[in-house]
């Protein structure tokens, strides 16, 4: 199933190159009532209204994809967690760029750990990038994004695909500078995640994906994520060694070499075999 979330938060499923209004199935989801539960309430409920979506679905209308304005699919996570340096291409390229490493001993996941992005930088695609340190370096980073579904601690390296509800597109937008990791990458519009989610049934092996991005159509860059230092199912272990993860959590998991800085007016195409593709616009920050 591909689930989207697109103009004044609808909800819709994705069927070729069309989209179905599914939002009356929302009405099922529980009442919540304060302090509301950690996590995306949708999200943790989505096994259980699957059935009304599809049913929803198959009442309505179709729109083209082209027609709608399309939100980050997931609206409330708790946390957004990022992998940093999880090639190793990535880690050579970023040792030999002065302007992204600023100085600084490049080293891999392995030592850096994980680092958190604020839920303010999360956004769809049709909502755009929008640069807020324009005098700076401002990178894109195209990630294949995990969403969690059954939360839990201590996840086991065996287990931790089976919690796991959904893949999506993500992009790890960041400004370069001296601060840390987290807050460069935490800016407001630097978290996009999309087009759509595709269920975790219907991706057989996350860890052998091909993933692109194009800049105003040229290849940036392409690679399979079975180049992945900590693949999809050691980062939730890893992850889960140190937090709690939740329903709705995303986790991006690391970007491959070829990133590089995007401008005001620019246009980026991310794609990720399996998932589909989407188009972000670059835009300049307005105070």
């Amino acid at each position: 199933m591909r689930l989207c979330r697109y103009d004044d938060d609808r909800i819709g499923l994705v069927r070729g190159n069309e989209i179905f209004d599914a939002t009356a199935a929302l009405d099922l989801l529980p009442a919540l009532t304060w302090p509301v539960p950690q996590g995306d309430h949708l999200i943790a409920n989505l096994d259980a209204l699957r059935p009304a979506l599809e049913s929803a679905a198959d009442e309505s209308r179709p729109r083209a994809i082209g027609s709608v304005s399309l939100k980050s699919p997931v609206a409330n996570p708790g946390k957004i967690i990022g992998a940093p340096v999880n090639f190793h291409k990535h880690q050579e390229e970023a040792i030999a760029d002065a302007a992204i490493n600023l100085g600084r001993d490049i080293k891999t996941i392995d030592t850096y750990g994980l680092f958190m992005k604020s839920n303010t930088s999360l956004v769809g695609p049709g909502e755009g990038v929008a640069l807020r340190f324009p005098d700076r370096r401002n990178d894109h980073e195209v990630e294949l994004a995990m969403i969690i579904g059954q939360g839990g601690s201590d996840i086991s390296r065996e287990d931790a695909l089976s919690h796991v509800a959904a893949y999506a597109i993500g992009l790890d937008m960041t400004v370069r500078g001296t601060e840390d990791r987290s807050l460069r990458k935490g800016v407001d519009s630097y978290s996009v995640l999309g087009p759509w989610l595709v269920t975790a049934d219907e991706i057989a092996n996350p860890d052998k994906l091909d993933l692109e991005i194009r800049v105003n159509g040229d290849v940036r860059q392409a690679s399979n994520t079975e180049m992945l230092i900590f693949d999809c199912a050691k980062l939730i272990e890893y992850a889960s060694s140190f937090m709690t993860l939740y329903p709705g959590d995303i986790i991006m998991t690391g970007t491959p070499e070829g990133v590089g800085p995007v401008r005001a007016g620019e246009v980026m195409q991310a794609s990720i075999a399996g998932i589909g593709e989407m188009s972000v616009a670059v835009r300049a920050h307005l105070a």
